[in-house]
């Protein structure tokens, strides 16, 4: 499935924040996402992100219409159209003179509910009993159940096995 490409990033740099752990580095996991423009993370916008985060994984247990209109009311949500770094004009769901973690707040909330808009059942959580990862379902058929390959082949050798027995 193609989802418009700044939603999906933004939903897919979600996924990345919520799939971290707390010893990640969240300045370097916005980097490596290539989140641009982007500041720095003072200790307390660090901690902010983190409750974020949390918030963010409750959208990938239960989507609904309710959750995420509370995740974006508590945006700072303010769009507007940059020509940043010799691109062409692309819309932006807050200002670039905010803080990091408030532009990245209003992304993936924005990134969230354009995709719980186009197709709600491509927001998900890895079926593998002990993984708790969280993904965005692209496939054609829209029919994923698990974040990884690796942990579908998990499953399904133990079911296998558990047949064989």
């Amino acid at each position: 499935m193609h989802f418009n490409p700044y939603g999906g990033a933004a939903a897919e740099l979600a996924v990345r924040l919520v799939n971290s752990t707390a010893e990640t580095d969240l300045q370097h996991l916005l980097d490596e996402a290539d989140y641009k423009p982007l500041g720095s993370l003072d200790p307390a916008q660090v901690a902010e992100l983190r409750r974020w985060i949390d918030r963010l994984g409750a959208v990938f247990d239960a989507p609904s219409v309710a959750l995420l209109n509370e995740l974006l009311a508590e945006t700072a949500s303010e769009p507007y159209i940059s020509t940043h770094d010799g691109r062409a004009p692309h819309l932006h769901f807050s200002r670039i003179d905010r803080p990091t973690v408030q532009r990245v707040k209003a992304y993936t909330a924005m990134g969230l509910a354009e995709l719980f808009c186009a197709a709600p059942e491509r927001i998900g959580r890895c079926a593998r009993d002990g993984c708790a990862a969280v993904f965005v379902d692209t496939s054609r058929n829209g029919r994923r159940r698990f974040c990884t390959t690796r942990c579908s082949t998990r499953v399904h050798v133990a079911e296998h096995r558990n047949r064989a027995s």
